[in-house]
């Protein structure tokens, strides 16, 4: 039996997660196991507690779960909360100064460039390329269901979440090849990438520079080169002219200064998208498909309500909308495993929040993790349970796209994207995990599997 199992009894599933200790117990588990995991670092007063400082940070780190205070910190000046210097300075050598990680008037004058090319977002517009990745992958997924042959999941979703975002930013589908590349090098950047450390978090102090390990600035390199290639074949003199998010941030101007990208800043800002766009919604998916391969009644919940929308047809954009509970299934995955674990935030001067004195250089942690897991916000907030949203919500208590003037821009982009994929996954297979008690969150810069999650699928006959 597994923990997840064990913990729960009867009644709602619990998915895998750490089970939350003291403060001390807390460090002693991640000490003994060696392991370099924050979810098992937060102790039990983070899931208790609206404000409390986590102790033993020469920093001074300050988690703020009071929906109130999170509003002043992501609506607040982007000068005073700046986003924080370890997180800046872990994705710095994969997108440099990027709207993603830029502060003050710098991200001001990216946002309006960038404007044109954020209304290749709308739903309306990507609908066609998101259905033709997924026509795509149900060709790969056929092929595995007749040879039973176990894949990672992970993988997977990474493939059609990257193949997505390529046909929306570049008209043209993701090769295997380089999506695999992709995958690979993001897995090992945000395996070894130095922000997240256990030691760093502790021991450094506040906007101390980062040196990150060669294994990481090669993962970069890879990553930003591929980039690079697709963005060259915009740039040359016989582009094609398409009408799309690259086209769009090649001819963008600012409107104030009339100054456009350099070919640098083009990799910076469409890295953004292209990792933003994929890995994230990748994440949800991946943990949407594991917790529904534990779930079969809901499975069936799923699968009735797209025979009722859909009536045996094959699923158009206007379905979407009605597919109710599949959304909530998707919604609800992303408040038990937020694909941003922790938005910190930094005080870039002595402040008040709320009644509580911060000074400078203090790691104001946003952590969605801990504030979706609220035993103050939410009803039984460790389980799976997707009818919540047909619910009143605790007021700013859910963020897995953030809040503020960073709200993710590709918020309705990724719902609607995995409302699609699971509705036409769930409709067409069975998913069946290999080892689902060796299933663990690992917080890094995602909320990803600790190992990959190895799966089969069986292809449904319909009824």
């Amino acid at each position: 039996m597994s923990a997840a199992e064990t913990i729960a009894g009867p009644g709602l599933y619990r998915p895998p997660a750490p089970v939350p200790r003291g403060p001390v117990s807390s460090l002693a588990r991640v000490v003994a196991r060696r392991e370099n995991n924050l979810l098992s670092l937060l102790p039990d007063v983070a899931y208790r507690e609206l404000v409390t400082p986590l102790g033993m940070s020469v920093r001074g780190i300050l988690l703020v779960n009071d929906p109130a205070l999170v509003s002043t910190v992501m609506d607040g000046s982007v000068e005073l909360f700046p986003k924080n210097d370890l997180f800046v300075g872990a994705l710095e050598p994969l997108v440099g100064d990027a709207m993603f990680v830029s502060s003050g008037e710098r991200w001001r004058q990216q946002r309006r460039t960038l404007e044109p090319a954020f209304s290749h977002m709308r739903i309306t517009r990507a609908f066609p390329a998101m259905a033709a990745a997924v026509d795509e992958a149900c060709v790969t997924l056929d092929e595995r269901a007749a040879t039973q042959a176990p894949f990672s999941l992970d993988e997977a979703m990474g493939h059609l979440t990257a193949d997505i975002i390529t046909r929306t930013i570049f008209s043209q589908p993701l090769s295997a090849g380089t999506s695999r590349e992709v995958f690979e090098s993001f897995d090992r950047f945000e395996r070894s990438v130095e922000n997240v450390s256990i030691r760093r978090l502790l021991l450094e102090r506040p906007w101390a520079r980062i040196p990150q390990p060669p294994g990481v600035l090669e993962a970069c390199r890879t990553i930003r080169a591929l980039v690079g290639e697709m963005i060259d074949a915009r740039l040359s003199a016989d582009a094609p002219a398409l009408d799309d998010i690259a086209s769009a941030a090649v001819a963008a101007r600012d409107p104030v200064t009339g100054q456009g990208f350099s070919r640098e800043e083009l990799i910076n800002e469409i890295g953004v998208f292209f990792l933003a766009g994929h890995e994230t919604t990748a994440s949800g998916l991946t943990w949407t498909l594991f917790i529904l391969s534990q779930q079969p009644q809901v499975v069936a919940r799923i699968r009735a309500e797209v025979a009722r929308v859909a009536g045996g047809g094959p699923l158009e954009f206007e379905h979407t909308r009605k597919l109710v509970f599949v959304r909530n299934v998707f919604r609800e995955a992303l408040r038990l495993y937020p694909p941003i674990t922790f938005l910190p935030r930094v005080a870039a001067k002595d402040l008040t929040l709320g009644t509580r004195k911060v000074r400078r250089g203090t790691m104001i942690m946003i952590a969605p993790w801990a504030m979706h897991r609220h035993e103050r916000l939410w009803e039984n907030p460790d389980r799976f349970d997707p009818d919540r949203f047909e619910r009143e919500l605790p007021p700013g208590a859910y963020l897995p796209f953030g809040a503020g003037p960073r709200l993710c821009i590709g918020a309705a982009f990724a719902t609607l994207e995995a409302t699609l994929v699971i509705a036409r996954l769930v409709q067409r297979y069975d998913v069946v995990a290999q080892a689902p008690d060796e299933v663990w969150p690992l917080a890094r810069l995602t909320t990803r599997p600790a190992r990959q999650i190895i799966v089969s699928v069986r292809r449904r006959e319909a009824p």
